[in-house]
């Protein structure tokens, strides 16, 4: 990079950071009085799962869901019977259904058991309760729930297809105002997890009908809310980030057997932190590619300082406000470097026709298209993006070096 060019990033750093920092001290107030608390460690109900003895005898104690990792909890579910797997489900829903590790089919169930029980609650406590419509809106017939929490303002992923099955899958990581409530809202189809990933493989299907595919909506970390000091540090993400560590090692070991490929991770805003957070553990084996889009930055200066073996794409549109906010790291504000500056060494693909920050995954986008492609390992129809983030055709070639 030239000196004119660092002295200029320099100074745009310096006046966005100055430009935060005033907008936050005026709203400082309001701000720290609504911090979020992350939700983290083992799953509810762990405390009952691990005074359970029922399988009786030394050594077939219940595995610590803190500490015992998915592969060994996959084992752990390979020794036991049909019956002693249902019985579990039935006493541990809550532990059952966010275990990493244990069987796809165990998980549904059990959080089917979880939301039904959580539904049950709310409404006798308030029979008008939109949260108890939110529980019953999760047991509809053919929901996939992957992963279900009730405490703080909610954590659920969702599979759409049939992931047992998919040769190609894909995993959607969100941003900020995402929780529960947020996760399948109609205002905004294309801007939460649940429309972007609905969207994702409705394009997949499209691009590869012969292939079996299946997409995760991933919401298994507390957001922030508005924007605040939590959406311009990296406390959430710091906390969010092992989480999606353990997920995705958990769908490794579930997948492998079936899969062409690791999942593409998508990272959509916040959310491109908290996988910037964790791409080190993500390697080729757990992740193939990783797509950040409408992001602040990845806590990193570029992405080999990354250290993940998975391929990083980059995009953003040229009307996403995200812009005016990417590119710095002062005083403990900001995320870093900006993905889709040349210098940082993704691969930035076009998001033509794309709309403001939420408009990724819209049909008839080139970044819907991309991501498509990337997901399904199509590489040479991927269409690269200028230097300055926009249109296709005129950038360095984002699939140089992909064979």
């Amino acid at each position: 990079m030239s000196q004119t060019l660092r002295t200029r990033h320099y100074a745009r750093r310096l006046i966005t950071a100055a430009l935060t920092i005033t907008v936050m001290a005026g709203t400082a107030g309001w701000t720290v009085a609504h911090e979020e608390q992350a939700i983290t460690g083992p799953p509810p109900g762990t405390a009952a799962w691990l005074a359970d003895h029922s399988l009786g005898g030394a050594g077939r104690e219940l595995p610590d869901p803190a500490t015992a990792s998915p592969a060994g909890i996959a084992r752990f579910f390979d020794r036991l019977t049909e019956v002693q797997r249902k019985a579990l489900v039935i006493r541990h829903p809550e532990v059952v259904g966010n275990l990493d590790g244990a069987p796809l089919s165990l998980r549904y169930e059990a959080n089917t058991r979880a939301i039904r029980a959580a539904w049950r609650k709310e409404r006798e406590a308030d029979p008008k309760s939109p949260l108890a419509e939110r529980y019953a809106a999760l047991l509809e017939p053919g929901r996939r729930i992957l992963a279900f929490d009730p405490r703080g303002r909610g954590q659920v992923a969702e599979v759409y297809g049939d992931l047992a099955a998919a040769r190609r899958t894909a995993v959607i990581v969100p941003g900020s105002d995402i929780d529960l409530d947020d996760f399948d809202r109609t205002g905004d189809p294309y801007g939460t997890p649940a429309g972007m990933a609905r969207s994702l493989r409705a394009r997949m299907a499209e691009d590869a009908p012969a292939t079996p595919t299946a997409v995760i909506a991933w919401v298994g970390y507390t957001t922030p809310v508005g924007l605040g000091p939590d959406a311009a540090t990296s406390r959430l993400a710091e906390a969010g980030a092992p989480r999606l560590d353990r997920f995705l090692a958990g769908l490794a070991v579930t997948t492998a057997a079936t899969a062409d490929a690791p999942p593409a991770v998508f990272c959509h805003s916040y959310g491109s932190v908290v996988c910037g957070l964790a791409a080190s553990a993500m390697d080729r084996a757990r992740v193939s590619d990783l797509v950040v889009l409408g992001s602040p930055g990845m806590r990193a200066d570029s992405a080999e300082a990354l250290r993940t073996g998975a391929r990083v794409w980059a995009a953003r549109d040229r009307t996403d406000w995200i812009r005016r906010v990417t590119g710095y790291d002062f005083l403990g504000l900001g995320h870093g470097d900006d993905p889709t500056d040349p210098s940082f060494g993704a691969r930035v693909v076009s998001s033509e026709s794309a709309h403001g920050h939420t408009g990724y995954f819209a049909p008839g986008t080139d970044s819907l298209r991309n991501f498509s492609r990337i997901a399904l390992g199509d590489f040479d129809e991927v269409r690269c993006a200028e230097e300055d983030g926009g249109g296709p055709g005129t950038g360095p070639d984002c699939r140089q070096g992909l064979g």
